[in-house]
């Protein structure tokens, strides 16, 4: 087997985290069969992206801003922390949407 990037070890590692720490479980994220899931993905993806000037610099203000008009959940889980961490919790939140689950066999 090929030596995973640490991209994939990161989002691998979250998604474990959001289950042992979070106690977020398959069972736990089945009740999210709407799309809410894979809406945050997205959100902490857009707003990566829209913030393209804070990359590689440090700005304290993009981890203060409000949770996106679209955040499916209350405006306290809304956490944004660092560009790259981001999208790492992204691909995990995209990882744990059950219709990817079911899309992908998992």
């Amino acid at each position: 087997m090929e030596k995973l990037s640490k991209a994939i070890v990161d989002v691998l590692a979250e998604r474990q985290r959001q289950i042992d720490i979070k106690g977020w479980t398959p069972e736990h994220d089945d009740e999210h069969g709407h799309g809410e899931m894979a809406g945050a993905a997205a959100c902490y993806a857009h707003h990566v992206n829209a913030r393209a000037w804070v990359v590689g610099t440090t700005h304290d203000d993009y981890a203060q801003e409000p949770s996106p008009d679209l955040w499916p959940w209350s405006e306290d889980s809304w956490k944004p922390t660092t560009p790259r961490r981001d999208l790492v919790k992204a691909a995990a939140l995209l990882l744990a949407s059950p219709s990817v689950v079911l899309a992908l066999n998992l």
